[in-house]
């Protein structure tokens, strides 16, 4: 059989599992069917399976002749998906969610069917552009001016490393024009409640970390950042780039961004914004206020597949002067020569990946089908659901809060519970289908904590799982 332009080329096993035909075209439809489906939430929570259990449950896979497609997907549909929890179901409130809007979903299976090659203008203009208009739109909500510009990196993990990389390059550069001397150590202050990421940066950099303490209420401050500075024995003159948490993961807080933006500023340090959970706050007016002092970040991130409701995965890595990473991360070589020109957006040269697939598209077409004002009613309501949730916790007699929510995370403890009474009440309620809550700690004691940000996820679904602590 040949058609789309495979006339005259001969069918043999090299080429077919590149060729259409009526087994393939069958296929797709059992493959969009499924999809259809579980786009239709016609998905329960499920719960992980042990390798034991699964060895048990299914046979080999990969075989010389293979197992066809249809067997293929029976396996994936019946045994591996269901032994995967459903990050997108409404019960699951541990870490941070998942929860795409349709379009975005949709829109994610046009990216991968279209082969768009997202690293460069030149294979990839369209999408380029489409991403850009998003980077653009989330640039002018912090705040940051007309030029700034970014790129959609893999996660929050690679999305910091990328800018802290930037970062010091910066200084490198600056302390070599001026003559002065390159520290030994390079540091990164940050707060004591900062995310894991920066560890990882830190060590993949090796460079050093220099976590401040926190105020009793969590927040990192000028106050403390100031001291802690001062404190060094340089007096903090081998710190490079200073970290503030916009959305703590643990928490939901967020740090004193104006007075730490504006201390790394008289300071001449680079003021990174980790906003990768709780940044997208910023698109609710009444949440606007606690960001104040975003609009002096040299870098922010905000991962859209977590409180933006796109597919995994995504990072919006944004800087007021992209022209700065752009000289620390484009590649040179001589296969890459054609694609050296600066009046080219090549969305490569502004963080740590060469190959990149255009993980922006599925947020662009999601808001380019609903339209900003959705998303800021989305977001809006799960900020006003952990209200509500905190107020019913305020009410029940054995239950306490941690702290008051911020954005959409509620802490909370159950009295006189031990870490070995959470654990049981977290595989009960996982076994249950009912919801997926893991304990977290803080300050070295067991916590629970809800985190919201699936508009889905509404008190109506959140009391009953509180209920179940009653026990």
């Amino acid at each position: 059989m040949t058609q789309n332009g495979d006339e005259g080329l001969p069918d043999t096993s090299a080429t077919s599992m590149h060729r259409q035909s009526p087994e393939s075209r069958a296929l797709l439809e059992r493959v969009l069917s499924y999809s259809r489906d579980r786009m239709a939430h016609n998905q329960p929570l499920d719960a992980p399976l042990s390798p034991e259990e699964l060895a048990t449950r299914i046979p080999q896979t990969i075989t010389p002749d293979g197992l066809g497609g249809d067997k293929a997907l029976r396996i994936f549909e019946n045994t591996l998906a269901p032994s995967c929890i459903s990050s997108d179901h409404p019960g699951f409130l541990s870490f941070i969610p998942n929860a795409a809007t349709e379009a975005a979903t949709m829109f994610d299976l046009v990216v991968s069917a279209s082969s768009i090659y997202g690293g460069s203008w030149m294979e990839g203009a369209g999408a380029v552009y489409a991403e850009n208009e998003v980077l653009r739109w989330l640039a002018s909500e912090v705040g940051l001016p007309p030029g700034a510009g970014g790129v959609f990196a893999q996660g929050g993990t690679i999305g910091n490393l990328s800018a802290l990389v930037a970062a010091r390059h910066s200084a490198q550069a600056k302390r070599t024009a001026s003559g002065r001397s390159l520290p030994s150590r390079w540091m990164i202050a940050c707060s004591s409640e900062a995310h894991s990421s920066l560890r990882t940066a830190a060590t993949v950099m090796d460079v050093d970390l220099l976590p401040v303490p926190v105020a009793n209420d969590g927040q990192l401050t000028r106050k403390s950042l100031e001291s802690a500075l001062n404190a060094q024995p340089d007096g903090g003159a081998n710190v490079f780039a200073v970290v503030a948490t916009a959305g703590t993961t643990n928490l939901g807080l967020i740090d004193d961004l104006e007075g730490i933006g504006a201390l790394a500023e008289e300071r001449d340090l680079w003021f990174h914004i980790d906003g990768a959970y709780g940044l997208a706050g910023i698109l609710v007016p009444e949440l606007k206020p606690l960001f104040r002092g975003a609009e002096r970040a040299d870098s922010f991130i905000v991962d859209p597949h977590k409180w933006l409701f796109t597919p995994f995965d995504a990072c919006a890595l944004v800087y007021r002067d992209p022209s700065i990473a752009y000289r620390a991360h484009s590649q040179h070589a001589e296969y890459l020569d054609t694609l050296e020109n600066d009046a080219l957006w090549n969305p490569s040269d502004y963080s740590i990946q060469l190959t990149r697939r255009a993980r922006g598209l599925p947020l662009w077409f999601s808001l380019a089908t609903h339209g900003t004002k959705k998303y800021r009613e989305a977001i809006a309501a799960t900020a006003e659901t952990a209200q509500a949730v905190s107020r019913v916790i305020r009410e029940t007699p054995h239950l306490e809060l941690v702290a008051e929510p911020t954005l959409s995370v509620v802490a909370f403890t159950r009295v006189g519970w031990s870490a070995e009474q959470y654990n049981h009440w977290s595989q009960k309620l996982l076994t249950s289908g009912v919801g997926f809550v893991t304990p977290s700690s803080h300050r070295g004691k067991p916590i629970l904590r809800f985190a919201i940000i699936n508009p889905l996820s509404t008190l109506d679904v959140l009391r009953p799982i509180l209920d179940t602590l009653a026990d």
